[in-house]
C-alpha cells in the first residue's frame, strides 16, 4: 500500500524559513483538514448510527490506539463524562503500553499483536460494544489485531485512518479514511493527521451523545458541576431556559445539583 502519510512534504528547507513563514505554511496546511474530513461525513454517519443503536441497547464505545492516536482517543473519552454527565465506562480510551504511554513512549508497545485484546478483555467486552481503532498510518499492529480479534468475537468495529486501503481499514466493519496528504514535516502525523482524527472523534462522540439525549436544545444540561466555571455556566443556562433571576437560578442549582433537574422541577 502507498502511505500518503509518509510522503515527502511539499515544503523544502524548513530550517531556512522565518517564524512567520513557518506559521503561515503550517496554517495553510491545517486549513485543508476540514475539507478532507467533510469528504468522509457519510462514513462517519454510518458508524455513528451503529454506535447509537448499540449504546441504546447497553453497549459501550472503546477507542483503541497507539502514540498520538491513542492519546487522542483517551482525550475524547475522558471529556465525555464531565461534558455529558455519563459514567466513565460508557466511552473508554485504550492506548498501547497502558497509562504510562499517555505521557511517555513505551518501546515496542504498538507492535504487540496480542495486547489489545488483553486490554479489552479487562472490561469484559461483549457483542453489544463497539471498538474504533485509531491509527494515522493504518498499519499499527496493536490496533489492527485488536480489531481482528474483536471481529472474531462478533463485536462491531470501526476505524479512523489517514491512508487509503490500509490493513486497519480492512479489519474494520466501518472504516473512516480521512486523506489529508503529506505532512508539513515529512511523516509527522501528529500534525494534520492528528488534527483530522481529533475532528472526527469530536464529531462522533458529540453526535452520539446528542442522540442519546445528553443535550437539550444546545445546552450541556447533564454536565458535571466540578468547578466554579461550570457552576456559573449552569446558573446561566437555567436563567436563560426558564427566565428566572440569577438568585433563583443559583438556588435551584444548589438544591438539585443538576441543570437538567433544576429545569425539569421548574417546568412541573
Amino acid at each position: 500500500m502507498v502511505k500518503i502519510t509518509e510522503e515527502n512534504s511539499k515544503y523544502q528547507h524548513l530550517e531556512k524559513m522565518s517564524t512567520q513563514e513557518l506559521l503561515e505554511n503550517i496554517n495553510a496546511e491545517d486549513q485543508t483538514v476540514a475539507f478532507a474530513v467533510k469528504k468522509t461525513i457519510s462514513q462517519i454517519e454510518t458508524l455513528v448510527n451503529i454506535i447509537v443503536q448499540n449504546m441504546k441497547n447497553g453497549g459501550r464505545l472503546f477507542y483503541l490506539g497507539a502514540g498520538t492516536s491513542g492519546r487522542l482517543g483517551i482525550l475524547d473519552a475522558s471529556e465525555c463524562p464531565p461534558t455529558f454527565g455519563i459514567s466513565a465506562d460508557w466511552v473508554v480510551g485504550l492506548i498501547a503500553g497502558g497509562d504510562t504511554a499517555i505521557r511517555n513512549a513505551v518501546e515496542n508497545a504498538e507492535d504487540d499483536k496480542e495486547m489489545a485484546w488483553k486490554d479489552l478483555a479487562k472490561y469484559q467486552i461483549n457483542e453489544k460494544d463497539i471498538i474504533i481503532g485509531i491509527a494515522a498510518s493504518g498499519t499499527t499492529p496493536y490496533v489492527i489485531h485488536g480489531l481482528r480479534d474483536a471481529q472474531k468475537n462478533g463485536i462491531v468495529t470501526g476505524c479512523i485512518t489517514c491512508n487509503l486501503e490500509s490493513p486497519l481499514a480492512g479489519a474494520a466493519d466501518f472504516p473512516i479514511e480521512v486523506i489529508v496528504g503529506p505532512e508539513f514535516i515529512t511523516g509527522s502525523s501528529r500534525m494534520k493527521a492528528g488534527t483530522a482524527q481529533k475532528m472526527v472523534l469530536n464529531m462522533i462522540s458529540t453526535s452520539v451523545m446528542i442522540q442519546l439525549g445528553r443535550v437539550e436544545g444546545n445546552k450541556m444540561v447533564d454536565m458535571r458541576l466540578s468547578n466554579d466555571k461550570l457552576w456559573e455556566r449552569g446558573i446561566n443556562i437555567i436563567q436563560n431556559e426558564i427566565g428566572v433571576s440569577r438568585i433563583d437560578a443559583k438556588a435551584l442549582l444548589e438544591k438539585y445539583g443538576s441543570v437538567r433537574k433544576a429545569i425539569e422541577y421548574f417546568d412541573k
